[in-house]
């Protein structure tokens, strides 16, 4: 997908959304509920939580097309950060309803809370790095080539494709050593 290709798709969705049309919702469903139920299982660990977390993302969604700004990144980060608040809000009511928990629980449910912060941030950078990049890195790690066949299928010298992979895996590393940036305050409750 070209770089230009997903704000403009992003725009005219969040146009359709706001015009009422269920099918558009469908559509974004398609597209991203795969996203948002992993991201919410990784802070819940619970599937059933997970499916609660997805239906709130995309009920949210749908209530407040309006409270997406393409010019503050991709709907794509947009729905992963909403996603990370509302499971990360759920998962923190839980706890609450459960009482008061130990030490050692607390924490595990923090570090949840950072692998979904990571998850989130991975996804962001993925999205948003630029296109050359993100194409070599699809090839190595989901299409299991190495860096000559990359080349080959890139159209490029060995040299730039090893450049591309080592700059999309230390923009990508950026998302474990960086600290978790919160994400955007809601402009309405997710």
């Amino acid at each position: 997908m070209a770089h230009d290709t997903a704000p403009r798709w992003d725009r005219k969705m969040q146009q359709r959304l706001e015009r009422g049309e269920a099918a558009a919702l469908g559509e974004l469903y398609d597209r991203f509920a795969s996203l948002v139920h992993g991201l919410a299982h990784r802070v819940l660990d619970d599937d059933e939580a997970a499916g609660r977390a997805t239906r709130d993302v995309f009920a949210y969604i749908w209530e407040n097309p309006h409270s997406f700004d393409p010019r503050e990144g991709p709907m794509r980060s947009w729905i992963a950060a909403l996603t990370q608040r509302t499971a990360t809000s759920r998962l923190r009511r839980l706890q609450r309803s459960d009482g008061p928990c130990s030490p050692e629980e607390a924490e595990r449910i923090e570090e949840q809370v950072r692998a979904a912060a990571t998850a989130a941030r991975a996804d962001y950078i993925v999205t948003s790095m630029p296109s050359p990049l993100r194409a070599a890195l699809e090839l190595a790690y989901f299409q299991r080539r190495d860096y000559r066949q990359a080349a080959d299928t890139l159209g490029v010298t060995e040299d730039e494709a090893r450049r591309r992979l080592r700059l999309g895996l230390q923009l990508l590393s950026s998302a474990m050593t960086r600290p978790a940036m919160a994400p955007p305050g809601p402009r309405g409750r997710p």
